[in-house]
């Protein structure tokens, strides 16, 4: 067993400015669960907020960061559905950037062959979300219309792709023609303008507006505008606040539309039903294998250059998702298209 391995460390809550790579202890198996040579981790808005101490998730520090990860089966517990050197992907609640995790088994699913690692690593925590707000919270099927807002983000674009993937009508709201396309090869049916989403929302639905509201970006114009785009019945799916303000509402403007505000927290839901999640992957498994539902890649980096993926996404210039590439030798850990 390695002595110790590399990880992305907080060293103090300064954002990307207080992330550094450091050797650690190497991690030893949990009973029950895995050990996993990791090939790419995943990098996200959590991810950011965790290295400024603003996530409702506060580790002690100094932490090593990391939700995602891809790699490869070290060692198993007795009787698992895959055993060692099997491709997974996998979660943790943090401590995923590391050359070997630990992880329980319900958070550990097999990788597709379709898929790469750094592809596997941009799958679990915005997949899963984007299946749990759009199938459990926001009860989307065939022939819903669904507004996917902040489309061109990890789970803005995991949303697009899995709604499309249900068979729902998908209009995504984007902030730049770059992010239009992205939002377009995910799947999008209509691409609106984030600064007039409402308006044109209404337009390209014929003035029925929509069924759900996928909402990551939050703000008070936002929310308002949000309900605003809803036909009867229909359900704003709050997910997060990536424009850092929360949105708030007079609760009259529910009661007139016949509408609903919905909070999605897919990581407590798991906490109470801890099978859940791979009950979830093996719902995503038939697009993730035929290649429906396949992650946009950003960019991949070094381990050593965690700190500038950081920088990339609080910069806003992702597209997708940031991946970390630990060096490994195996199957491509670049997007294959």
């Amino acid at each position: 067993m390695t002595a110790a391995v590399r990880a992305v460390r907080v060293t103090r809550l300064d954002g990307p400015a207080g992330v550094e790579v450091a050797t650690v202890p190497a991690p030893s198996r949990p009973e029950d669960g895995f050990l996993v040579d990791v090939h790419a981790v995943g990098l996200s808005f959590p991810d950011l907020l965790l290295s400024h101490g603003r996530y409702q998730l506060k580790p002690e520090l100094p932490f090593t960061l990391g939700i995602d990860f891809a790699g490869v089966v070290r060692a198993a517990p007795a009787g698992a559905a895959v055993g060692p050197g099997a491709r997974v992907a996998g979660w943790l609640p943090v401590g995923a950037a590391a050359e070997v995790v630990a992880a329980p088994a319900t958070h550990v699913f097999p990788l597709p062959d379709a898929l790469s690692f750094a592809e596997g690593a941009c799958l679990p925590l915005n997949y899963l979300t984007a299946h749990y707000a759009l199938v459990v919270r926001g009860d989307v099927r065939a022939g819903s219309r669904v507004l996917v807002l902040g489309a061109s983000g990890g789970v803005g674009s995991a949303a697009v792709q899995v709604a499309r993937w249900l068979g729902a009508e998908v209009v995504a709201a984007v902030s730049s023609p770059a992010k239009a396309e992205a939002a377009r090869r995910a799947g999008a049916h209509h691409v609106v303008e984030a600064g007039a989403f409402s308006r044109q929302t209404r337009e390209v639905t014929g003035g029925a507006g929509v069924d759900v509201v996928v909402d990551v970006v939050g703000g008070d114009a936002v929310a308002v505008d949000a309900v605003r785009c809803l036909a009867p019945l229909g359900r704003v799916l709050v997910l997060g606040f990536a424009s850092g303000e929360i949105g708030s509402l007079r609760l009259n403007r529910l009661l007139l539309g016949n509408v609903d505000v919905r909070g999605v927290s897919w990581g407590p839901y798991t906490r109470l039903h801890p099978e859940f999640p791979a009950t979830q992957w093996a719902a995503l498994a038939p697009g993730l294998a035929d290649g429906s539902l396949r992650p946009e890649v950003y960019a991949t980096y070094p381990l050593d250059q965690a700190a500038r993926a950081l920088l990339d996404i609080e910069q806003r210039r992702v597209v997708g998702k940031v991946v970390l590439a630990l060096g490994r030798k195996g199957p491509l850990l670049t997007p294959r298209r």
